[in-house]
């Protein structure tokens, strides 16, 4: 889930020159210079992962929540053979559906490590990597982090189940006051905490929700724009093109229509490319 809203209906992608499209993924001045920034961020951990999830570039903070100090001990390394096995298994399978769909994951409510190993809350966003073919070959990422449990206003177990159930059942009735009853938060409580970690309202955060998934069926399905809106938790098509236009500043229709010139434009372009010259 993410705190922009009209950048979530936009496809997120993250380009390396074809140079680097290697299993290490390495090399490039563009990846050192990025992975030299993000050593100046000690509150994000900051990875790119190769095609076998195997790590390819880290910043100087995840070598330290890890406990090592120099890059190259975690260097060609799985989650697997790092975290505990109950997180492993879910980095795990956020980069092989990273890796597997070619669509992101952005703003994930989860529990990550921070300095000696403390676990901690964060937010996790994960980027398809792709070559200049339009091939996915890795997948950059960075974790936010927010509190550790324990802390005052730090994010309480009961949000991240809230905020599950919202990503799995945003088609359903959906209000503020059902979210935080999942959360077992009073109401003022929950809508501060959905504020400082979404720079949303809850009812933002409901609309974000299901705007990026109205964007997901128009780009992945056939599906009318009336069926994508009853799929979606909108009362009609209506109510869908008044909250896609004020985001995007196009209808569900155009939208579709600007999706499918663009692939038509990029199969043209790679079809040219594979032309003897």
């Amino acid at each position: 889930m993410g705190f922009n809203q009209e950048r979530s209906l936009k496809t997120s992608t993250f380009s390396l020159p074809v140079s680097v499209a290697d299993p290490r993924l390495g090399g490039s001045i563009e990846m050192v210079m990025i992975e030299r920034i993000f050593d100046h961020v000690p509150e994000i951990a900051f990875f790119i992962k190769d095609l076998h999830g195997r790590y390819a570039a880290v910043n100087q903070s995840l070598v330290e929540r890890c406990g090592f100090k120099d890059k190259k001990e975690l260097l060609g390394r799985e989650v697997r053979q790092i975290f505990p096995k109950e997180l492993a298994e879910v980095y795990s399978h956020q980069d092989q559906q990273v890796l597997r769909t070619g669509q992101p994951i952005v703003n994930h409510l989860e529990l990550h490590w921070y300095l000696q190993r403390k676990r901690g809350w964060c937010l996790t966003t994960k980027l398809p990597i792709f070559d200049q073919t339009g091939a996915v070959i890795g997948v950059a990422g960075i974790s936010r982090d927010l509190g550790t449990p324990g802390q005052g206003d730090s994010v309480p177990p009961g949000l991240a189940k809230a905020m599950e159930y919202l990503e799995s059942h945003y088609e359903e009735p959906m209000s503020p006051g059902i979210l935080g009853g999942i959360a077992g938060l009073h109401p003022a409580r929950f809508a501060r905490l959905i504020k400082r970690i979404f720079r949303l309202t809850p009812t933002q955060l409901i609309l974000q929700v299901r705007l990026s998934a109205a964007a997901k069926l128009l780009t992945d399905t056939k599906d009318s724009v009336a069926e994508v809106a009853y799929a979606c938790g909108f009362y009609d098509h209506s109510a869908l093109t008044r909250a896609f236009r004020s985001v995007t500043k196009m209808t569900p229709t155009q939208f579709r229509s600007v999706l499918r010139e663009t692939a038509a434009a990029n199969q043209d372009l790679s079809g040219s490319r594979k032309k003897p010259s």
